[in-house]
């Protein structure tokens, strides 16, 4: 539940932060009048959100056999690919959001098209409600009742220190913020991308495809499945979120696990590094 409310949590509170800036930005302006078509495409973005989150939920329902796996193993990659996009992005874009929102506003305010600023609004808020459902499908298809509860507390908790923000005055360092939640982020798109690469793996061996050494199990843990240290049990899942653990994987999975972490982390710590973030 941890990576899920630690996703909403990251993708709701840019959401809401691209929101403030645009209503800041408005009111600094003395263009009030034109909020409630901000408002507009934010109310659309979210329904949009939920829509695309249910027809991914009612498509895994009508598959059967080999092919579930398969999508779970794609689903979970395109996960990976995403969230390591908006991580980067992030990182190496993320200080110069304000910036780039309030002239994009300009562009459109001055123009006084409407359809255009509930556009904008619509993409920039949807385009995080997109990514939240990329990210939480995989675990969406393994743990429903856990993800929904997880991205609920996600979504009020990014809510509530939006508030505290914006509103009560608390002062925080965005940035720092920023920078530790995407080292968290990167450690758990590595146990993305192996557990992707492992429902890919059992996929393969259930319709016939041989992947050699790589399939063969790397490791497997005398571990029974009711224990707390199982990657299912009450400990042993906090690992295999932040972790990728499991008490048997593949080589494929490990070399793709390792391999991510080894060129990712870095990369990140990296380009935070560059702009002097006090750690």
């Amino acid at each position: 539940m941890f990576a899920q409310f630690l996703l909403a949590f990251r993708e709701a509170l840019e959401a809401t932060l691209i929101t403030a800036i645009i209503l800041a930005y408005l009111a600094r302006t003395k263009r009030n009048p034109l909020t409630r078509y901000a408002w507009y495409g934010v109310y659309l973005a979210i329904a949009a959100s939920f829509v695309f989150g249910a027809s991914v939920w009612i498509i895994y329902g009508s598959l059967a056999g080999p092919i579930k796996p398969l999508f779970e193993g794609v689903a979970a990659l395109i996960a990976v690919a995403v969230l390591s996009s908006m991580i980067y992005w992030m990182a190496s874009k993320g200080k110069e959001l304000k910036m780039e929102v309030e002239k994009r506003l300009e562009a459109i305010v001055t123009r006084g098209a409407t359809i255009a600023l509930i556009s904008f609004s619509f993409i920039v808020v949807f385009r995080e409600g997109l990514e939240t459902v990329l990210f939480l499908t995989p675990f969406l298809l393994d743990d429903a009742v856990g993800t929904l509860i997880g991205a609920f507390l996600g979504v009020v908790a990014s809510l509530a220190l939006a508030y505290a923000i914006f509103v009560v005055g608390m002062k925080i360092n965005i940035r720092k913020f920023f920078y530790f939640t995407s080292i968290l982020l990167v450690l758990l798109a590595g146990g993305l991308a192996g557990y992707g690469v492992h429902e890919l793996a059992e996929y393969s061996e259930d319709v016939g495809v041989k992947l050699g050494w790589l399939g063969e199990p790397a490791y497997a843990l005398d571990i029974p499945e009711n224990s707390l240290f199982h990657h299912k049990g009450a400990v042993g899942s906090i690992f295999a979120v932040m972790f990728g653990y499991t008490v048997k994987a593949e080589w494929a999975r490990i070399i793709v696990h390792l391999a991510y972490l080894a060129i990712a982390l870095p990369l990140v710590i990296w380009v935070y590094r560059k702009d002097k973030i006090p750690v």
